[in-house]
């Protein structure tokens, strides 16, 4: 048992030598065949990763509008014609004694308004979203200078702001170190605010708008009444727990909210996405790679075959000193593979090289993705695996060439 397994051992070793030797001394007929093999899987890998970095940008561009999964929007509103709306301290209050029961860790009010700012052109409305602390974190907020709120701005007597940048620009950009400050207009007269971050927004936007936090809304008197029109709360939940919570969030501010109607549902991308909007572009660039795949198939089917014409007396008296079938085989066949796995992991080599670089996770990313994906393991095994399967394929007609050499073909060539 123990000699069989290592004669096989010692056959299959033999062939790979063989294999990479007839390569060596073929290699002028056979590069550019593998050049187009390389060029082929550098250019599926590529797509594969860049894919990852694309879906990573996409999903997290999903989560600062929607927030992260699974996101859970409670809305608390009345039915009835007569206008009604409900108590917001009482509703907050209820809100925050929920998430506390089911120890839900990541919650926030938001709401909308518009806070006056002094600036050097004039007092000036902003459009203002009104959260709490943890907001930033829920839909990774990217900053541009400075930091998000942390849960100590709630006790500032001078309230804190974050803003985008053409509000910063409004303030001349000052540093956000040097703690600048800027004018708003409260329901008992001026109120000092202080910048403690700048939002990286989009090129489009070109008018300014803050986040304030809520507690400082409510205590200073902020945004006027009739300004707003009540708070939604958002909790950050695990995904596979979030269809229990909903209803029970639901049952449960009911409950707390009587003649009125409390609405909980998920918001995030995953609960509404319907599939990958990147799959018609990946099909594409995936098609072509598949067609140069092939083009360099056939290239390198034509030259194993010429190659193969060549070494008939090779073959020949290879067979006659007790070469079996199968050995001609394989090692006519292990010289189209091992060819196209070289090709191949240079191809993923110079794949993962240029999709690592900082110059196209800054093209791809658009400066917006903070946690760049690795680079997708799977994407490089199917690089491989195009590689070997394009190599056995090549390598499938010479080889069943050259297992029909005879002995006299050798003698008469």
């Amino acid at each position: 048992m123990m000699s069989s397994m290592g004669r096989a051992f010692t056959g299959m070793i033999s062939t790979f030598v063989e294999s990479a030797e007839e390569l060596r001394i073929h290699r002028t007929r056979v590069l550019l065949s593998l050049i187009g093999v390389a060029i082929a899987v550098f250019t599926l890998t590529t797509v594969l990763g860049a894919a990852a970095v694309a879906q990573q940008a996409l999903n997290e561009s999903n989560e600062r509008n929607s927030g992260r999964p699974a996101m859970l929007s409670a809305n608390v509103y009345s039915t009835s014609m007569d206008g009604a709306v409900p108590d917001q301290a009482r509703m907050t209050e209820a809100w925050q004694t929920v998430v506390a029961r089911h120890g839900i860790e990541y919650e926030t009010r938001v709401g909308y308004g518009a806070l006056t700012a002094q600036f050097v052109d004039g007092a000036t409305p902003v459009d203002s979203t009104i959260v709490d602390a943890d907001y930033g974190i829920m839909h990774r907020t990217p900053m541009q200078e400075g930091a998000w709120f942390v849960e100590g701005d709630v006790d500032r007597l001078a309230p804190a702001l974050v803003v985008n940048v053409p509000f910063w620009q409004s303030l001349g950009s000052p540093s956000v170190a040097s703690h600048p400050t800027v004018e708003l207009r409260g329901a008992d007269g001026p109120v000092t605010a202080v910048v403690v971050g700048v939002v990286r927004t989009s090129d489009f936007e070109t008018y300014p708008r803050s986040f304030v936090l809520a507690d400082a809304v409510e205590r200073l008197g902020l945004v006027g009444a009739g300004t707003t029109n009540g708070y939604q709360y958002e909790a950050w939940v695990p995904i596979d727990v979030a269809d229990q919570l909903t209803e029970r969030l639901r049952s449960e501010m009911q409950a707390a909210a009587p003649g009125m109607q409390a609405d909980v549902y998920r918001q995030d991308y995953l609960a509404w996405e319907g599939g990958d909007p990147l799959l018609v572009l990946k099909l594409v660039v995936a098609g072509v790679a598949v067609v140069i795949l092939l083009l360099g198939a056939l290239g390198l089917v034509t030259i194993s075959l010429v190659t193969v014409k060549y070494r008939i007396r090779e073959i020949g008296i290879r067979r006659s000193f007790g070469a079996t079938s199968g050995r001609v085989f394989f090692s006519v066949m292990m010289e189209s593979v091992v060819g196209t796995a070289v090709a191949g992991g240079i191809g993923v080599a110079l794949a993962i090289v240029a999709v690592k670089s900082p110059l196209f996770e800054q093209l791809v990313g658009q400066g917006m993705v903070e946690d760049f994906p690795p680079f997708p393991l799977d994407a490089a095994l199917i690089g491989i695996g195009s590689a070997v399967l394009v190599g056995a394929l090549a390598g499938l007609l010479p080889a069943l060439t050259a297992v029909r050499v005879r002995v006299i073909d050798a003698i008469r060539f």
